[in-house]
């Protein structure tokens, strides 16, 4: 699916999404069918990325990836998450076979031209004396790959030297930081159930704005209310304004709770951006307010 069908166009100077597209909650929101069949090709035309977290749990057959690449705009980028198999259950040992499976579906993207940052997570139990396995990893990396590496064990935020030495690696490799950010979400006493579900499923990772590569990676977790989310799409939107000033490439994903107001948080931090870069165009309209059906009933 091309830009130039519509006369859109996804050129922005970041890359903009949410953690899924293929949620019910946005029906009546975002989307205006309940069509899933759609959703994916709808979402293309607002955002230009998305994480695919449902990689962590089960790879995507070929034929899969190849409809998700066909479905897109131009200058959309899919952000696969390593699967728990490599990451979580081997701890990056002996996962040469799941790993030549997920480069099969990088592959299939990068030739499509729909290949963003994969992001690797590891677990909260993979601390310092586990580093050479990561080591390992990087080395073994395909380049023609872009890699993000998000780390919850402490001893990454000692701001001593197993930190510095993690810094130094992905800077050495070309390997971006996974920039989590949960400062919003613990700001205040939850508000409603999925607040509270998610304060007791997300961790509270010590905050960290650095770079180590050319491709920014971004993972705020908001909450429900903009009003409370605001201060913090303000702050990321100024970081995120320098950082394309000086040449990089971010991207940003826009977490809620349990995501029912991602789309909207999301479409916010872009108005916060434009506020630093002007120039860049407004999104297009989300699909449920540039539907036949939407207009006719105003």
């Amino acid at each position: 699916m091309r830009n130039d069908e519509r006369g859109e166009t996804l050129d922005r100077p970041y890359q903009l999404g949410c953690p899924v597209w293929g949620d019910v909650s946005w029906v009546g929101r975002f989307y205006s069918s309940g069509n899933r069949r759609q959703w994916l090709s709808e979402y293309s035309r607002v955002f230009n990325t998305v994480e695919g977290n449902s990689v962590f749990y089960a790879l995507p057959t070929l034929e899969t990836v190849e409809r998700w690449a066909s479905e897109t705009e131009d200058g959309f980028q899919f952000a696969l998450k390593v699967p728990h198999v490599i990451s979580h259950d081997g701890q990056l040992e002996n996962t040469e076979r799941h790993c030549a499976e997920l480069f099969k579906r990088l592959g299939r993207l990068a030739t499509a031209d729909r290949l963003g940052t994969t992001f690797l997570q590891l677990p909260p139990f993979f601390s310092a004396p586990l580093f050479p396995r990561l080591e390992r990893f990087i080395e073994n990396w395909p380049r023609e790959f872009p890699l993000a590496i998000e780390v919850r064990h402490e001893d990454y935020f000692d701001s001593g030297a197993c930190e510095t030495g993690l810094d130094h690696l992905l800077r050495h490799a070309g390997v971006d930081r996974v920039l989590f950010d949960s400062r919003c979400l613990f700001s205040q006493r939850p508000s409603d159930e999925s607040e509270l579900a998610a304060q007791q499923r997300k961790p509270q990772s010590p905050f960290r704005s650095t770079v180590t590569a050319q491709r920014p990676f971004v993972r705020l977790i908001g909450r429900n209310h903009l009003e409370q989310t605001a201060p913090w799409l303000a702050e990321w939107a100024q970081q995120v304004g320098q950082w394309i000033h000086e040449g990089l490439r971010p991207s940003v994903f826009i977490h809620t709770p349990d995501d029912k107001y991602a789309p909207d948080m999301a479409r916010h931090f872009h108005v916060e951006l434009q506020r630093h870069l002007p120039e860049i165009p407004d999104l297009p309209l989300s699909p449920i307010d540039s539907s036949p059906q939407q207009k006719f009933l105003f």
